[in-house]
């Protein structure tokens, strides 16, 4: 298996990749704002579904925005890659109208990458932060 995406791909061939996440994209509305090598910044507008039954934000819509933005930046200019290992901090409840993810390489390795993704909402809240360990499954 070889890359998902181009060398150097442009931020509409990330999204058209990425929109084929059906999960996180119809479902989940997760959408790319910025992507390349090791770093994404993806966002989902908070919406009555992504609530649970206390009115918050369910831990699963956190942990799948989290997911998404780490896939965007552990597959930009990288051999397809995939997450091993990961565990998610739930910090706070959500003020706001949307949550942002920004995930970043802490180490982009060959065959091992190790990432951070930290999400906020809009109003700059730590929401939650997840670290993950994903192997390189690329030719």
């Amino acid at each position: 298996m070889a890359s998902l995406l181009p060398q150097d791909p442009t931020l509409e061939q990330v999204q058209a990749q990425f929109g084929k996440d059906r999960w996180a994209t119809n479902a989940a509305g997760c959408t790319v704002l910025e992507a390349g090598f090791g770093h994404a910044i993806c966002e989902m507008e908070l919406k009555d579904t992504h609530l649970n039954s206390m009115d918050a934000v369910m831990g699963g819509a956190i942990y799948t925005l989290a997911d998404f933005a780490l896939a965007i930046a552990c597959n930009v200019n990288q051999e397809a890659t995939v997450s091993v290992s990961c565990t998610i901090e739930f910090l706070s409840s959500s003020r706001g109208t949307k949550l942002i993810a920004e995930a970043k390489a802490d180490h982009p390795g060959r065959s091992l990458g190790f990432f951070t993704v930290d999400v906020t909402d809009d109003t700059g809240r730590a929401i939650a932060r997840m670290l993950a360990t994903c192997k390189r499954v690329g030719s």
